[in-house]
């Protein structure tokens, strides 16, 4: 009877070890490349985020946006030059705070948006927000992000 008490008990921890390890790795990232991408273009640019992670940690991350020919954002000289004078920013600068406050923080809640560049943080946020999730289940998928998930 004691025997049969200590095998019911060894296997009763058993299975609570193996339950918390599953329930971790749920909670955790899958390594790989994710992406997350705006449903449409806005003034002629389709944001998207593409994060690496690693062992559980977002270890690199892009963002930028893209013209419907595939032309990057963050290489139009005019724009950067214009977007400057005007903002006080350009896409070259606020992508990288942006993605380095992802990498620091692993998470987009906390991310604190850049002057002149508010509405692509809010952006870059939504984003980030679909790629981690999309990390969580292992799903390399492109997550499209619509407008109307910001109420517009």
């Amino acid at each position: 009877m004691v025997m049969k008490k200590k095998v019911g008990l060894s296997f009763l921890c058993i299975m609570v070890c193996l339950s918390l390890v599953s329930c971790r790795k749920s909670e955790g990232m899958e390594d790989g490349y994710y992406t997350a991408e705006m449903a449409a273009y806005s003034h002629g640019w389709k944001e998207y985020v593409t994060i690496c992670v690693m062992k559980d940690q977002v270890v690199s991350v892009e963002y930028n946006a893209k013209d419907p020919s595939g032309f990057i954002k963050s290489w139009d000289m005019a724009y950067m030059r214009e977007m400057g004078a005007v903002q006080g920013t350009y896409p070259n600068k606020y992508t990288r705070a942006y993605a380095a406050q992802l990498i620091e923080d692993q998470g987009a809640e906390d991310i604190d948006m850049v002057t002149g560049a508010s509405s692509s943080g809010e952006n870059f946020r939504r984003l980030a927000e679909a790629v981690m999730e999309k990390a969580k289940s292992g799903d390399t998928s492109v997550a499209v992000v619509g407008t109307e998930d910001a109420g517009e």
